[in-house]
């Protein structure tokens, strides 16, 4: 097996050892003509491909490291339901009309991941359920109100409120008050997801490319993107590096910033029944979330201890803590995998959808939301270059405000702000 860590993310992944047929794809070497130029090659931009060569559009995909390398095959693999806000937050500012209809598309782009995987055979390993669960006795009423809300104004009828007993049962675990056990949503593995997306989008006919970063990308005169070694000339662009962007688009830039976030995998747990023994995913009511699931082998996944600086340290320290906060009876558990990645974010956790010149556009910053919405997003995009702009508009009109403090300032405000956050957990 080959031995590969990623340039760009601290820490060789579970998931890199458990997809032993993980192929390459060539440098690009010259220049290219295309249609359709996707900048990025994780969820958005592999799914937009794949969905753009679908449908006869001569589309290139270049990827600066190698399919994976970013947060799209690195993540905890829990779709969620909605997005990152719920839909009481954000109804004050869109209204209820078209809240819903968000909602409605981020269920739709759930049912699309696994229908997507069905119709090209991957095997994502999906399994159903969620549960999050609440931290401080004093959030339990809001947990409470939202599956109240989800189940009379939005029409979701998969929330069920848990008291600190069904909690404990459920979690095996008794570090929580309660929570809310969610079933129509579930957990997959990421790598597995993102492989066989570029596997379908090759397909198709797209052009795959690796390990060719785009030094410039401008959309004056048409859309104009060099590498180190050639150009490539397109009628549009799609800029899909999300967390990894850097300085591609100042204005995209200035909207999505990178956090790191990392997980740990224990070795095959001697009784995985002890924890989730219902197979769900977990997250917490933390605002520096700690997530959690069972692989299919018995591991625990467990991410968390977010970080907004670029160091790492030891992964595995961190995580192991948390680890036994939650499952003290694992606090000696051997840990085999640790590692990190980027995640996107925008000042309000939705997701950045915008023309940010003539030809190109900009998708990313979803918040931890990602694995359903980034993938869907990618088709809806496709769906606008085909001449259907309206689902897509849905997210292009959204309020994102840019971080503050430009290049020089926006990192050290969002440490200072997340560390408050971090501090707002523990009390």
């Amino acid at each position: 097996m080959e031995l590969h860590q990623s340039p760009i993310s601290p820490g060789r992944s579970w998931y890199e050892d458990s997809v032993p047929d993980r192929p390459r794809y060539p440098k690009l070497d010259g220049s290219l003509k295309v249609d359709v130029l996707v900048v990025g090659g994780g969820f958005t931009g592999l799914s937009a491909a794949a969905h753009l060569a679908e449908r006869g559009v001569k589309v290139a995909v270049l990827e600066a490291h190698r399919f994976g390398d970013g947060a799209s095959g690195r993540n905890g693999g829990q779709l969620g339901t909605g997005h990152r806000l719920w839909p009481a937050e954000l109804e004050p500012t869109y209204g209820f009309e078209r809240t819903k209809a968000l909602f409605d598309l981020a269920e739709e782009a759930k049912a699309h991941l696994l229908d997507f995987s069905r119709i090209h055979r991957i095997e994502i390993d999906h399994q159903p359920g969620q549960i999050s669960v609440v931290h401080k006795k004093r959030y339990l009423r809001e947990y409470e109100a939202h599956a109240e809300t989800m189940g009379e104004r939005y029409g979701y009828p998969h929330l069920s409120c848990m008291d600190a007993v069904e909690t404990a049962t459920r979690l095996g675990s008794s570090a929580y008050f309660g929570g809310l056990r969610d079933t129509g949503t579930g957990h997959i593995h990421p790598l597995k997801l993102l492989v066989g997306t570029a596997k379908a989008a090759a397909a198709a006919g797209a052009q795959l490319y690796e390990e060719t970063p785009v030094t410039s990308l401008t959309g004056t005169g048409g859309v104009l993107a060099t590498t180190a070694r050639g150009t490539i000339r397109a009628e549009r662009a799609l800029i899909a590096t999300n967390a990894h962007g850097g300085n591609l688009n100042a204005e995209a830039a200035r909207h999505i910033m990178p956090i790191r976030s990392f997980i740990g995998a224990t070795e095959p747990l001697d009784e995985p029944s002890r924890v989730l023994p219902g197979g769900e995913a977990a997250d917490d009511s933390r605002f520096v979330v700690r997530y959690f699931r069972k692989s299919p082998d018995g591991r625990l996944l467990f991410g968390g201890r977010e970080a907004y600086t670029s160091g790492a340290g030891d992964i595995s320290v961190h995580i192991r803590k948390q680890i036994a906060e939650v499952y003290p009876h694992l606090k000696d558990v051997p840990i085999t995998h640790a590692w990190g990645g980027s995640v996107g974010i925008t000042m309000v956790r939705m997701p950045y959808v915008r023309v940010v010149e003539p030809g190109i556009t900009a998708i990313g910053g979803f918040s931890g939301h990602g694995v359903m919405l980034a993938n869907f997003t990618g088709r809806l995009y496709a769906e606008s270059v085909a001449g259907n702009r309206d689902r897509l508009r849905l997210l292009e009109d959204l309020k994102i405000p840019s971080f503050p403090g430009g290049r020089t300032l926006r990192h050290p405000l969002l440490f200072l702000a997340m560390t408050w956050y971090s501090l707002r957990d523990r009390l």
